[in-house]
């Protein structure tokens, strides 16, 4: 609703400093300074805004801009600034006035600083001289009021009032004049205000006095008046002017001259010297001077001369189309605004005068909207029906304002205005229900699906939000098995599924609006786990053990096609992922066995012969349908022979030999390379060490000096340069089987028979006495492996005796012999 204040008047002078007070509006109108600001107080004129600013805060009017009267207003008095200011919620609307003061800052001018007047001497007393006129741009007090002149020997002034109230000057011979006493006078014309301090201005006039012209021009008429449309075109004839001589020959010829003209006037017309037509020169504009005038005078060849007024009134016309300027605005307005609710307040003027500058303003029809006169070139538009956004979401409404000029002049302004949105719809999804596929062994975060629920509502109230709804799932939460992402409906895996504990489970998506209250939905999205080839096929027979032997029997009366055994194998997986196949990829003899592809049945494909070895191996690949596929291998140990016992002897061996894996074989390797290192250090280190003994030996061999053994203790000299301990002894052992043999280093003193390992088979027997080695003192003692094709994985056995030990031979897993000397140890 509208509320229209009546209208407040202020005045100020001019020429005041920015920012200066000129009114408290909120005490004037009976409010405070908070309704001031919350309702958006503004001032909404135009032409004004500059000039005169609101200080919402304080609730105050303050000079905008310096403010020049002059400037503003020219002569019009008295001269005020209009313009309304306007408030919000309720929307309130005040005129205010502000009337600018005059103060005395312009002194009078001339148009001309110095004229010259050639005046015959025989010029009578009284005639008139000189007709002339200052101008001051103040008003009233301040303006021009009274002219001065000075020297006055043969001259004297009369100042007169025109109609329309300015005064000028008449300035008339007093005494005659004599060229011969003096041909050139000057005068001092001084025009004078009545302001405090007083202002003035000067003219001078240069006179020359002439011989005798007894006649002087006279105009017809003292003022002329015409008139002339505004917009007239170049060359219009607006009056002609006449005077009249009654000198004859050149004292009676009139030339025609203007005089206290001001610029501007002058180059809108132009005057005929001659015939003393006024023209059209320049564009006439209504809204910018509504009347012109202008100085004349007419002189003859003989000095004299007459000074007349034309005064020009300008006939409006309408060339101005109105203006239509947009105050206030609300949009976007609820679709539930009631009628009469105000959207838009417009200010439609036409700077034309009379019945062109009157205006009448409309709307577009079918429109559910009115339009108001609210105050003075104000229209207020508001609701005049029910509004409904999912019918239209947005109004076009053109003003047009029209004048009543002839022709008719027009404008027309074009809004755009929104309706709100109000939320009564809720969201609806594209699907009653939603399922979706995710494989296995997926990356957590991965996307598996998206929903999308759309709402015919608009703008907060259509903007969704996607919840996850709490609910159970194995005895967990369901959110540590899908995350929903709020703003797009992107349903992401938390964790890693596993087809084989998972098949699918059920969640509940809702949809929310942002509206208030918040409407909703909800829907049901099946979730189904894909199954990967992540499972390779296990054997469940025959089983694969470390510790023992398995082997199928075939005798050897077997005739073709006899089943010998089946292998048994399952996958985890589901689908073609499961369904297994069976090969047979090696065999002791491809031509006696075959596996089924199916049912991995093994099967004999030819009779047995008593020419078929007993000991048979087979190694059947087990292998899914899956993309990639997987697949496992199993061992079918098969003997062919018709009794247990010929079976027993061939498979004694059969449980040592041993696949060692990758990982096995990598440390073997790197273990090799560790001892090689170590082998190849100490063997530098002890040639080093020989090569140093060997030089201080021949040292102390030509120092002749006498050499004196030093024995540490427990320790005794054996043949000259070689120590060992006295107490330890060592014996060898051996078995029957090599392959089956262990040796160990006995332990010192009392020990001399070495242990054996209790899984080894076979007798011991003593290898050497101890006495054969001690009768022989050169001989070595030499400490071999007793399998070289065992070496890498069986011990040694060390046999000494208490005496000097002359040389020792090691050899290595990879056959180099090393010997050593005693001197060495």
């Amino acid at each position: 609703m509208l509320i229209i204040h009546g209208q407040i008047r202020y005045s100020i002078p001019e020429e005041m400093r920015k920012g200066s007070f000129v009114g408290n509006v909120a005490e004037d109108l009976g409010m405070n300074t908070k309704r001031m600001k919350s309702g958006g107080a503004r001032i909404v004129s135009g032409d004004s805004s500059e000039y005169i600013r609101l200080d919402v805060d304080k609730g105050t009017l303050v000079v905008g801009e310096r403010i020049d009267r002059e400037q503003l207003c020219g002569q019009t008095s008295p001269c005020s600034l209009s313009f309304e200011m306007i408030m919000m919620n309720p929307m309130q609307l005040l005129s205010i006035v502000v009337e600018i003061l005059d103060v005395n800052d312009n002194a009078p001018f001339f148009t001309d600083k110095d004229i010259k007047i050639e005046i015959s001497e025989s010029t009578l007393p009284g005639t008139r001289i000189l007709q002339e006129s200052a101008t001051d741009p103040d008003v009233g007090i301040n303006t021009l009021q009274g002219y001065t002149l000075h020297p006055t020997d043969h001259f004297s002034i009369k100042i007169q009032t025109g109609p329309d109230g300015s005064k000028y000057v008449e300035m008339y011979l007093y005494t005659p004049l004599d060229r011969e006493k003096r041909d050139n006078l000057l005068l001092t014309l001084t025009a004078v205000d009545g302001g405090d301090p007083q202002r003035s201005g000067a003219l001078k006039i240069h006179i020359t006095v002439l011989d005798a012209n007894d006649n002087g021009p006279v105009f017809m008429h003292p003022i002329f008046k015409a008139s002339v449309t505004e917009n007239a075109a170049t060359g219009t004839v607006v009056t002609t002017v006449s005077a009249t001589d009654a000198d004859e020959g050149p004292y009676g010829h009139v030339t025609y001259h203007f005089a206290r003209v001001p610029p501007d006037f002058a180059e809108l017309f132009s005057l005929d010297e001659n015939t003393g037509k006024i023209t059209v020169t320049g564009q006439i504009d209504y809204e910018k001077n509504k009347q012109y005038e202008l100085g004349l005078q007419a002189k003859d060849q003989g000095g004299q001369m007459d000074s007349t007024k034309v005064i020009i009134d300008v006939i409006d016309v309408n060339d101005n189309v109105p203006l239509i300027t947009l105050t206030s605005f609300s949009s976007p307005i609820s679709e539930d605004s009631i009628s009469g609710t105000t959207v838009a307040i417009i200010n439609v003027k036409d700077i034309d005068s009379g019945k062109n500058g009157r205006v009448e303003c409309s709307i577009n029809t079918k429109i559910p909207f009115a339009i108001q006169s609210s105050l003075k070139s104000y229209y207020t538009l508001v609701t005049d029906g029910v509004l409904d956004r999912e019918r239209n979401t947005e109004y076009s409404i053109t003003f047009t304002a029209v004048d009543e000029g002839t022709p008719p002049l027009s404008a027309s302004k074009a809004i755009t205005l929104r309706i709100s949105d109000v939320n009564d719809n809720a969201p609806v999804f594209e699907q009653s229900s939603y399922s979706a596929t995710v494989m296995e062994n997926n990356v957590p975060g991965v996307s598996v699906f998206s929903v999308k629920a759309h709402d015919s509502d608009w703008g907060q109230n259509a903007r969704m939000s996607y919840v996850l709804i709490d609910s159970q799932f194995n005895g967990n939460p369901i959110s540590s098995y899908i995350s929903v992402n709020a703003e797009t409906g992107a349903i992401q895996a938390v964790r890693s599924f596993d087809y084989e504990q998972t098949k699918s489970f059920e969640i509940y998506i809702k949809a929310q609006d942002g509206g208030s209250p918040p409407l909703s939905s909800n829907v049901t999205v099946k979730i189904m786990i894909q199954d990967q080839n992540d499972n390779a096929p296990q054997v469940l027979y025959p089983v694969q053990t470390s510790s023992s032997l398995v082997a199928e029997m075939v005798p050897r009366s077997a005739d073709v096609g006899y089943l010998v055994t089946k292998v048994v194998a399952v996958d985890v997986d589901s689908g073609q992922n499961a369904w297994l196949s069976y090969k047979l990829q090696k065999a002791t003899d491809r031509a006696l066995f075959e596996v089924g592809l199916q049912n991995g049945e093994i099967r004999t494909i030819r009779q047995v012969t008593d020419k078929d070895v007993v000991k048979q191996r087979l190694t059947v690949v087990v292998e899914d349908n899956g993309q990639p596929s997987r697949s496992a291998t199993v061992n079918v140990n098969v003997a062919v022979a018709d009794s247990f016992p010929e079976v027993l002897s061939e498979f004694t061996d059969f449980t040592h030999d041993k696949d060692y894996n990758d990982n096995l074989t990598f440390y073997l390797v790197l273990a090799l390379a560790v001892v090689s290192f170590l082998f190849i250090t100490c063997l530098v280190v002890i040639i080093s060490v020989k090569i140093y003994r060997w030089r201080q030996s021949r040292v102390l061999y030509h120092s002749n000096l006498p050499v004196i053994p030093y024995y540490p203790p427990r320790y005794a000299d054996t043949l000259g340069t070689g120590t060992l301990q006295h107490v330890y002894n060592y014996e060898v052992c051996r078995t029957t089987d090599s392959r089956k043999s262990d040796c160990k280093f006995a332990r010192p003193c009392s020990q001399n028979v070495l242990v054996m390992d209790p899984s080894s088979t076979g007798t011991v027997q003593r290898m050497q006495s101890e006495k054969n080695i001690l009768g022989e003192p050169d001989s070595p003692l030499e400490v071999s492996f007793l399998d070289t094709t065992l070496c890498g994985q069986q011990h040694c056995c060390l046999y000494s005796s208490r005496g000097m030990l002359r040389s020792l031979t090691l050899y290595y897993p990879w056959f180099l012999p090393l010997s050593i000397d005693q001197t060495s140890l």
